[in-house]
């Protein structure tokens, strides 16, 4: 039951991530008469609180301190009466796909995360969808068609995340029995279409950041012929959807693919990117094991995370049905952008965050010369 002055309430997981800020910043414009409870670690509290004040809406967003790997999320006895009492929607987004990462901690975040907010949703007595944030990479290696309602089909992993993500979600679906929960997966995240915000440089932006550290006249080789699907989605249409499916009377017990119903292949991608950051069109290709081996230059390994597991997405020809969510989408208005419609926004975007990285870098070579100046 929602508070006196709200018609509903959230509970949310995930911030700071850009993800799940995107997700708050949806929310509270798109339902002006909802309360959102989000988890967060403390140290992150002051600079959300500071961003939800600048959006004019301090009093909707109640900060709770907490960790989704630990017992009851971390909350007190009160804490967790009142979420039992209150929600009604769950959008749990907190995960990791850092395909770097200890497979521990991996297990930690996306496994044990998983089952602790479950335990949580159990509890909310007006609860009317668990919103399971998952990937379409639980397809792990699998090629040709990927239906929505599949989930274990004896594929392999290409890291410890995916094979966690797909663990996550196996503990979701088996509680679909009891609990209404829906899964969305969208397929390989991009930055806000509008501003090109983005916090972490991985997926695509591993064909950016090739491109941009190229002469301008080079016309680089692409990874791989090409041929294949690109499935690309902007954080922005990802929010606005999952909000929209998280509200539907008839989400729960399915799953969603999140993804561009008409992809691009890659080679299109690689020469919309490369116009877009003034380079020349892409010529011929390269096996995709020497792409791997040129991606350890330092150049690319210093921005971009795990530039050779995105090589090996490229390589795997695998199509995402959508029937579920044209369905759950039809007569809203949402539609994934065309990916033209806002390349040049990612490019500036990490054109900009190049110089800043550079920028950054010189001010602190200057300030250790200066340390080390014997004369100073």
């Amino acid at each position: 039951m929602a508070p006196p002055g709200h018609d509903s309430v959230l509970l949310l997981t995930g911030l700071p991530s850009l993800y799940a800020r995107k997700m708050v910043h949806h929310v509270l414009s798109a339902e002006p008469r909802t309360q959102i409870y989000a988890l967060v670690a403390p140290r992150f509290i002051a600079p959300l609180t500071a961003e939800v004040e600048a959006l004019g809406a301090r009093e909707r967003v109640v900060f709770l301190e907490g960790d989704v790997t630990s017992m009851d999320l971390g909350l007190s006895g009160a804490e967790l009466r009142m979420l039992a009492r209150e929600v009604d929607v769950i959008h749990h987004m907190a995960f990791t796909s850092d395909v770097d990462l200890d497979p521990a901690a991996a297990e930690a975040l996306n496994v044990l995360g998983t089952a602790e907010v479950l335990e949580v949703a159990r509890l909310c007595s007006s609860l009317s969808c668990l919103v399971h944030h998952s990937t379409a990479f639980v397809s792990g290696d699998r090629r040709g068609v990927v239906y929505e309602d599949e989930l274990e089909h004896g594929q392999g992993f290409r890291s410890t995340t995916e094979a966690t993500r797909m663990k996550a979600e196996a503990v979701m679906r088996q509680a679909m029995r009891d609990v209404p929960i829906a899964v969305v997966r969208p397929t390989t995240l991009v930055g806000d279409s509008e501003t090109g915000e983005v916090d972490r440089l991985d997926g695509i932006y591993v064909l950016i950041l090739m491109l941009l550290a190229a002469p301008s006249d080079l016309a680089l080789p692409l990874p791989g012929k090409g041929d294949m699907a690109l499935n690309v989605v902007p954080l922005d249409f990802v929010a606005k959807a999952s909000r929209t499916i998280g509200r539907s009377a008839k989400a729960a017990g399915h799953t969603f693919h999140l993804a561009d119903p008409q992809p691009l292949s890659a080679r299109q991608v690689f020469e919309l990117l490369a116009h877009a950051g003034g380079r020349r069109a892409p010529r011929g290709h390269i096996p995709s094991n020497l792409a791997k081996a040129m991606l350890r230059a330092p150049g690319i390994d210093r921005f971009a995370r795990s530039p050779r597991a995105f090589v090996e997405q490229l390589m795997t020809p695998v199509r995402y049905d959508m029937r579920n969510t044209e369905h759950a989408l039809s007569g809203t208005g949402l539609e994934c952008p065309r990916f033209e419609s806002y390349v040049e926004t990612l490019v500036h975007a990490v054109e900009k965050h190049l110089r800043e990285e550079r920028a950054r870098r010189q001010a602190e070579l200057e300030r250790a010369a200066e340390v080390e100046d014997p004369l100073s």
